[in-house]
């Protein structure tokens, strides 16, 4: 009880806000009051409308929301979300594009599942959709889930992504975002020794906490700082009965929500004050620029309770990753392994999460993989969220991306060229066989951007 209690009376206290907002917007609407001269009428609907609907947002999974893309043929081409693999605590999902022939370009984009939903990576999926095939990973609320579908933790994390990539084939370019970066390498360096034709062709980590030792940050501080005894008893829930997943220890997304706001808090109070300045003077709207970020930013989602404290522990406090020992049912899974998939990492250097040496750690873990196929990169104005989503992303990250996919495409066709040549059977002539055809010319091999 005493872990169910708490989520109950969070869930409550959210219920209230919105509710008192919706009051005050509705009191403070009334046509009457339009003839009392004085603007607290109006500030008090504000306020009320802002409140509920911010209150309101914190419980709703944000929609894609991706209406068309423009295709080569320089038409809008409709896009449709499809499931391409169902599982309990997360789907992957593709992006259809209706009426344009595949893409030769694959991305998976492995989302975080750090109390966001996956839509966060929204504007990141359009920026890619033109040039790829896209698909996501679309991790489910726990709240959600009902407790019979059993425990979630970092290594079936793992093993999803495994599963993932294999459905995929070998042709994918796999991109991971901030929290899954050392998961995501540790679930190629498990292909690589268990099914080496399943590895993607690209690995993009983008601000990962690979060894969170590199640099220190409030979120590595703190980690070092709490017991795994006092983060169980402060930070887990058990969701509450207006949920499936009833009963199932979580770390709730509202606890997360409130670790982020606290990071900024001036600025978070100071957006919302000034939004109720505009809509008191009518100059808010429904999807202007404010509306448009806190709708995505408070709708936040429950992790697993397994799966928040063996991140704690077993990648911030035991370093497992980052010291190359991290275990899957047992086994170890080697990094060094990984000898064929290019790998790149991508770093802001405003970065106040993934500080600038947490990610690029992941180069010198890569042992048996040649210095041709390790790159790096370091945005220096960029902070977290501008790496995969914001300004610097789309006119400077996202092309060197990119390139690095197409570098490494090329790098593959060259020796499958060779061999198709070489296999090509010869044709007799009397005596004498004819000498093979020559293999068409590639285009000159892009270099790894550094």
């Amino acid at each position: 009880m005493k872990y169910l209690i708490p989520y109950e009376m969070m869930e409550t206290m959210r219920n209230t806000n919105a509710w008192m907002g919706a009051s005050a917007r509705a009191m403070a609407s009334y046509p009457a009051l339009a003839m009392v001269p004085n603007p607290a009428f109006k500030m008090m609907a504000a306020w009320g409308e802002v409140t509920e609907r911010s209150f309101d947002r914190m419980v709703v999974k944000p929609d894609w929301n991706i209406g068309s893309v423009v295709g080569t043929d320089n038409r809008d081409h409709l896009v449709d979300v499809e499931t391409a693999v169902a599982k309990p605590f997360g789907d992957l999902i593709h992006f259809q594009v209706q009426g344009r022939a595949e893409m030769p370009r694959k991305v998976l984009l492995v989302a975080p599942m750090s109390g966001h939903y996956a839509t966060l990576l929204r504007s990141t999926v359009v920026s890619l959709l033109p040039d790829a095939e896209v698909y996501v990973t679309d991790w489910h609320n726990a709240r959600d889930i009902p407790v019979s579908a059993g425990k979630f933790d970092v290594e079936d994390y793992t093993l999803y992504l495994v599963d993932f990539m294999k459905h995929l084939g070998p042709d994918v370019n796999v991109i991971a975002v901030c929290q899954p970066a050392p998961l995501t390498l540790a679930a190629t360096a498990y292909l690589a020794e268990e099914e080496p034709a399943a590895q993607p062709r690209t690995l993009t980590l983008i601000g990962g906490p690979i060894d969170p030792d590199a640099a220190a940050t409030d979120v590595t501080d703190f980690g070092r700082r709490v017991t795994m005894g006092q983060l169980e008893e402060s930070m887990i829930q058990r969701v509450g009965f207006k949920y499936a997943g009833v009963g199932r220890k979580v770390y709730p997304g509202l606890l997360q929500l409130a670790s982020f706001m606290s990071m900024n808090a001036e600025t978070h109070s100071k957006a919302f004050y000034n939004q109720v300045m505009r809509v008191a003077n009518g100059d808010a709207a429904e999807h202007d620029k404010h509306n448009k970020f806190y709708d995505e930013y408070l709708a936040v989602m429950d992790m697993t309770a397994e799966f928040y404290l063996s991140t704690v522990e077993r990648i911030f406090k035991g370093l497992e990753i980052a010291q190359n020992k991290f275990t899957v049912k047992g086994k170890r899974i080697d990094i060094g392994k990984i000898t064929t998939v290019a790998v790149k990492t991508v770093e802001g250097g405003k970065d106040d999460i993934s500080a600038p040496g947490q990610c690029v750690a992941a180069l010198d873990m890569l042992t048996g993989l040649p210095d041709s196929k390790k790159a790096s990169y370091l945005e220096p104005e960029a902070g977290h969220y501008g790496i995969f989503a914001g300004k610097s992303w789309r006119n400077n990250i996202r092309p060197l991306v990119l390139d690095f996919i197409d570098a490494n495409a090329a790098d593959v066709a060259k020796p499958a060229a060779k061999a198709k040549a070489k296999s090509k059977p010869a044709q007799a002539a009397g005596n004498e066989a004819t000498a093979p055809e020559p293999a068409t010319t590639d285009k000159p091999t892009l270099k790894a951007v550094k």
